[in-house]
């Protein structure tokens, strides 16, 4: 694809080729894959973002004292890698009693390749939105101290805003930093229907590569509020917000979307043809005569 957006017509389901801003799953078990054969699309998987974990010797900068909290909040499955890396060069025991609050039900999940999960001490949001995780940590903020695992240039405003106007006991932790990445291959040669963006980060790597580029008509999907007010703040149209309650995966609002019924754009033929029987009838219509006046 070049620097623009490749144009939609409808919401035909011939040709279409979606981009996933993210590298392709491992497991062939992947939702994304059942997706790709039940609608008969094409997922293209590539990361817009790299992640660059920070050495320990950078963190201690940071003088944190991890042990001291009590609880640790994850937005996605990077932050639990870098904390459990970081812990394990600097050598950390973590407690066994510390509670995990996670984001999603996938990103608590993930934590069973680290922990032994228990449901007392995992807690999740119900819809993956951020209300939904600070709704459970409200519950805990009187009793807990919290350290919020982040990126060094990538933090999520509305949960730090959150905290400290409740005057939560809680610290930032960066752990790793967001690079854009090369995804100039990807997008030039390729014609996309559909981008799906994953964090803000994510739309900042387009507009690196891609300083000029133009929708087109590409349906932009964004998960998360920052991204999507990233989307929006770039000047693009954003068509599909994930998480909702009826969208609780950015899986779900790809099945529900491929699940509309086609709508073919109207051919030019068919457009022109009505305004060509209009003109003929215009000039061989006899002209009415005037009525002659009575006596």
């Amino acid at each position: 694809m070049s620097k623009n957006g490749s144009k939609q017509e409808g919401n035909s389901k011939t040709a279409r080729k979606i981009l996933i801003s993210q590298p392709k799953p491992e497991s062939e078990r992947s939702p994304y894959f059942d997706l790709e054969r039940k609608h008969n699309v094409e997922l293209v998987f590539h990361p817009f973002i790299v992640l660059e974990g920070i050495p320990a010797r950078d963190f201690r900068k940071q003088k944190i004292d991890v042990q001291q909290y009590t609880a640790i909040i994850f937005t996605s499955r990077n932050a639990i890698d870098h904390f459990f890396r970081m812990s394990e060069e600097l050598k950390l025991s973590i407690a066994q009693d510390t509670k995990y609050f996670c984001i999603t039900e996938a990103v608590a999940l993930y934590l069973q390749k680290f922990i032994l999960y228990r449901k007392r001490k995992v807690f999740y949001g119900a819809d993956g939105t951020n209300k939904s995780m600070l709704d459970v940590i409200n519950k805990h903020k009187e009793a807990e101290k919290f350290l919020y695992v982040c990126s060094e240039n990538q933090q999520d405003s509305e949960i730090c805003s959150w905290l400290k106007n409740n005057k939560c006991d809680f610290q930032l932790a960066y752990m790793y930093r967001t690079i854009s990445n090369d995804i100039k291959p990807v997008l030039q040669k390729n014609d996309y229907d559909m981008i799906c963006f994953f964090t803000p980060s994510g739309v900042k790597s387009l507009l690196d590569n891609f300083p000029d580029f133009k929708q087109n008509g590409t349906v932009l999907t964004a998960f998360g509020g920052n991204t999507s007010k990233a989307v929006i703040e770039a000047g693009f149209n954003l068509e599909i917000q994930v998480p909702s309650p009826q969208r609780p995966s950015m899986v779900a609002a790809l099945d529900q979307f491929l699940a509309k019924p086609a709508v073919k754009a109207p051919s030019k033929t068919a457009s022109k043809a009505p305004k060509k029987a209009a003109s003929k009838a215009a000039t061989k219509a006899p002209a009415k005569k005037a009525a002659k006046p009575t006596k």
